[in-house]
This record gives structure tokens, sequence and C-alpha cells, in this order.
């Protein structure tokens, strides 16, 4: 593994579950439901080019709202959870990870029983989850990582694929890596200038082993 890192966390959505064509497919449901704009088609990669904040400003989404949101998509998730699928590449990465003997810890706003339900027997690469909560509770469950990984925060990498996901590594003092395959678009990931990026999960495993 990179001298500099002992411990590697992944998000779930976007960077190893490939979940975003099954969100856009529920996303006039949840702004019916929730009372917010809904998104035409033609916005959607216009929304990608935007921090997460920002597109939730767009869509005139109260705060309040959000954990009720999280909560009700972490639910149609679990009823939809057998046809999602990993990104191509990623469970042969999680593995090879694994056989190095790369530490690995996995955080989410999706619940421990989603993730489980879509990685199968590669949960059990993961040596700790830290799940739920609402949108923006990454911060803290990164914290509660750190914690208990017994590492100081500069020896963690974490990886994600939305600006939040830079923003609440450099909140903890992490490492941040960002995924260019995720449900942020490649350029506003890389204008935020994360430590590393990764075009592909075999880059990750160059990276790290």
């Amino acid at each position: 593994m990179t001298a500099r890192y002992k411990l590697v966390i992944f998000d779930f959505d976007g960077t190893l579950s490939d979940s975003g064509e099954w969100f856009l497919s529920i996303i006039d449901d949840l702004s019916d439901r929730f009372r917010f704009r809904r998104v035409d088609r033609a916005e959607v990669e216009v929304l990608r080019r935007r921090p997460t904040r920002e597109v939730i400003a767009h869509l005139r989404i109260a705060g309040w709202k959000l954990p009720l949101i999280a909560r009700y998509v972490r639910a149609r998730f679990r009823d939809n959870a057998s046809d999602i699928r990993t990104f191509d590449g990623v469970r042969a990465m999680l593995a090879t990870l694994s056989d190095a003997g790369v530490r690995m810890m996995l955080c989410s706003s999706n619940g421990e029983d989603n993730v489980r339900a879509v990685l199968g027997a590669d949960a059990a690469r993961f040596e700790a989850f830290f799940c739920g909560s609402g949108l923006f509770g990454k911060v803290a469950k990164l914290r509660r990582a750190v914690k208990a990984s017994g590492l100081a925060p500069a020896d963690i990498l974490a990886i994600g694929d939305e600006t939040r996901d830079i923003d609440a590594a450099r909140a903890v003092g992490l490492g941040c890596g960002a995924v260019l395959w995720g449900y942020a678009n490649p350029d506003i990931l890389t204008a935020m200038k994360p430590d590393v990026t990764f075009a592909a999960p075999a880059e990750i495993v160059a990276y790290l082993t």
C-alpha cells in the first residue's frame, strides 16, 4: 500500500455501486412526495457539474426534509437492491486490495443492510461500516471511522465521487481521493483539487499497492 496511507475509506453509491440510473428512475416520485422541483432529464448533466449543496438549493429542497428523503430512499433501495450492481472492475479491485492486506472501511448515507446486499460476499473485505443518517452526515461518520481505526487522520485516504465527499474528508483531515465515474461530473471534482483522482478501479489498485 502507498506508504502515505494505512487505511482507505470508500464511499458506496456512485463509487462502488452503480446506482445513479436507479436514483434517477425514482426522482419524480421523490419530487412529488417531498414537494421539490422536478428534474428534467436535460438538466441532469448541468446538475452533475454543480456542488451538492447547489443542487439541493436549485431543487428548492428545505434542509429539514433531507433526513426524511434519505430515509425514504434507503427504504426504496432496499426493495430494489437485487437489481443494483457494482461498477465494472470494482469487485476485482476489492479482491486485489484485500489480498494485498489493504485495510478498508466504508462510509455511506445508505443503510448498511443495503450496502451488504449489493456487495454480497465482498462485504467481508471491509473491517467496518459507518452507514445511514442524513445526506451531510459523512463528517461524523468519518470521525467515527478514524477513532475505530486507531490511526491518525493523515494516515487515511477517503475515496468518493461527489463534492461533499471531498469536503467531508478535508473537514476531518483525511487524504481525499475522487473517482471520476460516479455522480458528479469529473470537471467539478478535479477543480476541487483532491489529493488524487481515479479514472478506473484498476488505478486505485495501482495507487494503493
